[in-house]
């Protein structure tokens, strides 16, 4: 095993290059939220979809947009509002009065990255088109069923839900993004930097360069998924989802609690995304530390409180720390 480890060391060494790249593009425009960074990128790596949640001005939508910047890909940024309709998203059937026959007009989910900005001011029959497409990786218009893009991920930004106009998304249909990511104020020192750079009414942006393509973004997918994952992390990875399910096994003191504990799909979700971290740190193995630096963005999502752990002002990631801290690393 210790040679197949160290052939994908070397494939990591040549292949991860853009990484730092993308970094350095998107630092160009966007001043610290450093770990919200770090995440877009493992979602790309990842193949899957990210949820930001934050008030608004904290560079949500300028992170994503400089990021697909930094691709050469199809971009779309679509503005969620209460009269949006599933048809505006996914397309709809068009009718020929010349010819007497339905053409097909395709929606902007067909590109590579959609940014779905503010995906809680519209309705749920909008937000399910999205998640389903997000889901399947198809759309079906009419009779016809269309396969999405194979670099396609979806980007969604979104208001704290205590804010007036908003539609809550269903915890069922919040599982399908594989990371959801909250951020906060920038520091003071970021925020003078932020002065420095945007404070002025032209508001100029800095240059970015498209420093990777989508069949590379593919090809390296191949290799994160060959990164070693020891049966010993596999088991941790086990045992924390198992923890949030029945944590009285684990000696953790939760009970009445976790109303719903986390699903199949996040222990998928922590392995893909524990192998992404090591290669943006260029390791070809998996460590303990990778794991728990994706749990809480992975599981915040998907662990449900029940109403006494609400009464009692807990908080999804305060109950997901302490799985961390209680579950036995190896």
């Amino acid at each position: 095993m210790s040679v197949d480890v160290k052939q994908i060391g070397k494939r990591i060494e040549a292949e991860s290059a853009f990484v730092e790249k993308l970094f350095g593009q998107i630092r160009q425009r966007v001043v610290g939220q450093d770990h919200l960074v770090r995440t877009l990128v493992n979602g790309i790596l990842s193949n899957g979809h990210l949820l930001i949640e934050g008030v608004p001005g904290l560079a949500k939508t300028l992170s994503v947009k400089t990021l697909a910047d930094s691709i050469h890909a199809n971009f779309r940024r679509i503005q969620f509002t209460p009269d949006l309709l599933p048809a505006d998203l996914i397309g709809t059937l068009i009718y020929n009065p010349s010819s007497g026959m339905f053409t097909t007009r395709r929606g902007p989910i067909f590109s590579n990255i959609v940014l779905a900005d503010e995906i809680n001011r519209a309705p749920a029959q909008v937000q399910s088109a999205l998640l389903e497409a997000m889901q399947e990786r198809q759309v079906t218009i009419g009779d016809q069923t269309i396969p999405l893009p194979d670099l396609f991920i979806v980007l969604a930004t979104q208001n704290p839900i205590e804010q007036e106009g908003t539609y809550p998304l269903p915890e069922a249909q919040v599982d399908r993004f594989l990371f959801k990511v909250r951020i906060d104020y920038p520091r003071r020192d970021e925020e003078r930097k932020i002065l420095d750079l945007m404070g002025t009414s032209s508001r100029s942006l800095g240059q970015v360069e498209q420093v990777v393509t989508p069949e590379e973004i593919i090809r390296v997918r191949l290799t994160v998924d060959e990164i070693y994952m020891d049966d010993k992390i596999k088991e941790y990875i086990v045992d924390l989802i198992q923890a949030t399910r029945r944590p009285k096994e684990f000696g953790l003191e939760l009970k009445n609690i976790i109303e719903y504990g986390a699903s199949p799909r996040a222990t998928i979700a922590l392995a893909t995304a524990s192998r992404s971290n090591a290669f943006m740190d260029g390791r070809p193995y998996v460590t303990p530390q990778d794991v728990k630096s994706v749990a809480m963005d992975i599981l915040r999502h998907r662990v449900i409180l029940t109403y006494e752990a609400e009464a009692e002002e807990l908080k999804a990631e305060d109950v997901i720390q302490k799985v961390l801290d209680g579950v036995r690393v190896p």
